[in-house]
């Protein structure tokens, strides 16, 4: 399997350079993007906001630039944030398994449950989402942040001078209300930001059947907010976001008398 896997990898990458192709590098790993996916793999962008349905492929795809990083940017350090630890060791499974679906065409010196570091001298390192695990980090070359709405403002904050000043940061999830760096990054985040909206209705991953179970399984409410990705406020509160922001907003209609 591992000499077929590096069959294909010298096949592929003898037709295209694959340090410069990151759509033909995720074909040879074995995953073939949606139009979206393939949009944000060929993209540079320093800054960028995965607004994404659940189950929708955010996670992989951003695994397959991670091993892409490490792999072709010697020296580099890919940082997986979430909200847990548990996450960020799922996100790094996922890592692992498009750096196994390649053959591990770059030696590896070490590989634990968090941690995979190369003979090139890159890693990757899962962190738990806690403002005090994060310190100690620099001059990362992407960060990953992985349910990003989730993941509190101060850990955000902290993570951010870590970022090299070539470095790439990315957030990547489903809304959590109107509210939060996730939030406002996606909304107000202005031009610095490439942003994604991808509900499940634009989802190759979901068919008419499978969103109509979803719909019935979930509510209206969380429907809208887990599969639409729709920024919803908490169904206890008395006024909308944009209402609020409506109410406190410095134009002022004058009349004339």
């Amino acid at each position: 399997m591992i000499a077929e896997t590096r069959a294909r990898l010298l096949r592929v990458s003898s037709q295209v350079d694959l340090s410069r192709d990151r759509i033909a590098f995720a074909r040879a790993a074995g995953f073939e993007p949606e139009p979206w996916q393939a949009r944000f793999l060929a993209s540079s962008a320093p800054r960028v906001v995965l607004n994404i349905t659940r189950q929708g492929g955010k996670s992989q795809t951003a695994s397959i630039l991670a091993i892409h990083t490490v792999m072709f940017e010697p020296e580099s350090m890919v940082l997986l944030l979430s909200p847990t630890l548990r996450q960020s060791t799922e996100l790094f499974k996922k890592c692992l398994s498009v750096y196994r679906a390649l053959g591990r065409p770059v030696p590896a010196d070490s590989e634990t449950a968090l941690t995979l570091s190369l003979e090139n001298g890159s890693r990757i390192v899962s962190l738990p989402g806690s403002e005090g695990s994060i310190r100690g980090y620099s001059n990362v070359r992407l960060l990953l942040e992985d349910e990003s709405s989730r993941v509190p403002d101060d850990v955000h904050l902290a993570a951010l001078p870590m970022v090299g000043r070539h470095g790439r940061l990315i957030l990547m999830s489903t809304p959590f209300g109107s509210r939060g760096h996730f939030y406002e990054r996606f909304k107000h985040g202005g031009d610095r930001w490439e942003r994604y909206e991808i509900p499940a209705t634009e989802s190759a991953q979901y068919t008419p059947e499978r969103l109509q179970e979803a719909r019935e399984d979930s509510g209206a409410w969380w429907f809208d907010q887990e599969y639409l990705v729709k920024f919803m406020d908490a169904q206890s509160a008395a006024f909308r976001t944009e209402d609020i922001a409506r109410a406190f907003a410095e134009e002022v209609e004058v009349w004339s008398l």
